[in-house]
Formats: structure tokens, sequence, C-alpha cells
């Protein structure tokens, strides 16, 4: 049985369903799996293009380290970054590290930092229903802010 998980836009209302992809990202599938729900404020990448994330403390034990690997995302991938403590830039995370967990809706994305260089992703599930309402959504992030947006994964059982 294919597991699946929500991905929800709370304050503009929008969800989407995402199918994990346990035979390519096993490790990370169950990581996030077993940590849902997950969630936090959304944002709108800088640099990566066509990403919309959050950023949410550490939850794996162990770090499931990088599988099914991309560098170009594609539009339905759903993406689980590590950086460890020292690696971001947000304070809370600082001493921690951050996961950050991220949606891409558009396509020509490249995961590149220009204080860290190449970060590859985990793409770990793909989103099967209401991408086009989603990526809507998502392009309103980039163009009207995301002020007050929260981004929130939960299961489907």
């Amino acid at each position: 049985m294919v597991r699946r998980m929500e991905v929800v836009l709370e304050k503009r209302g929008v969800r989407c369903v995402a199918e994990l992809l346990e035979e390519e990202a096993p490790r990370t599938c169950e990581a996030v799996w077993q940590a849902l729900p997950q969630g936090g404020q959304a944002y709108h990448a800088k640099f990566a293009s066509n990403e919309v994330y959050t950023l949410v403390p550490p939850f794996a034990d162990p770090e499931p380290g990088l599988e099914n690997a991309t560098m170009t995302p594609i539009p339905r991938d759903v993406i689980y970054f590590y950086l460890p403590p020292g690696q971001t830039r947000t304070p809370e995370f600082l001493e921690t590290g951050v996961v950050d967990l991220a949606i891409f809706y558009a396509r020509n994305n490249l995961l590149f930092s220009p204080s860290l260089g190449p970060v590859p992703g985990t793409v770990f599930a793909t989103i099967t229903e209401n991408f086009e309402e989603m990526a809507r959504a998502c392009d309103s992030i980039w163009r009207e802010g995301f002020a007050g947006e929260r981004l929130v994964y939960r299961r489907l059982e």
C-alpha cells in the first residue's frame, strides 16, 4: 500500500496529496512518516526558483542521509533537505541544524546556495492530486508574499 500525505497551505486554504517514494528513498520516507505532522511558516525560495518550503527542527535519528538525490527538481517533487548546525542563517536553528521540507511547483529549478554551493536534496514524494491548484497558490506566494502562511504536512491514512 502506498503511503500518502496531505500538504496544506493553511491561509490560502489549498491542499494537495503526495505519494511517498518508498522504493527510491526508503530511509527518508520512514523518517518523515514517523515524524508527521510537520509544518511551520511557509517561505518562497530566493535562489532555487519555484520552491515553497518550511523549516522544522531535525527529527530523524539517525539522519537518513542523501538518497534519490537531485540538484534540478521538477514540478510535483517533494524534497527533504537537512542542513547541519552552522549551515543555516536562521537563528533558532544555528545550533541544532534544520530540516527543510519543500515542494516544487514549476520548471527550471537549481539547488544552489550562494554561501554553500550545491545543495542536493532527497526527492521523497511526488504530488499526485490537486497539483494545479497548489501550483497557483505557490505562485501567489511569490507574487503576494508569504506573511502569515503556514505549510503543513500530514499523514493520509
